[in-house]
């Protein structure tokens, strides 16, 4: 099962929340965020 990830821009930096809203990282950029879930589905 493939777990749902939300990016959200929030005054100049993107947020990732997961499938149920709740708060996972923040990061600086879209390519930051994508590599920290790579990173965690490792």
């Amino acid at each position: 099962m493939t777990e749902s990830f939300e990016l959200r821009y929030v005054r100049g930096h993107v947020e990732v929340y997961d499938g149920a809203g709740r708060f996972c990282f923040s990061a600086d950029n879209v390519s930051e965020a994508r590599e920290e879930l790579r990173e965690m589905a490792a």
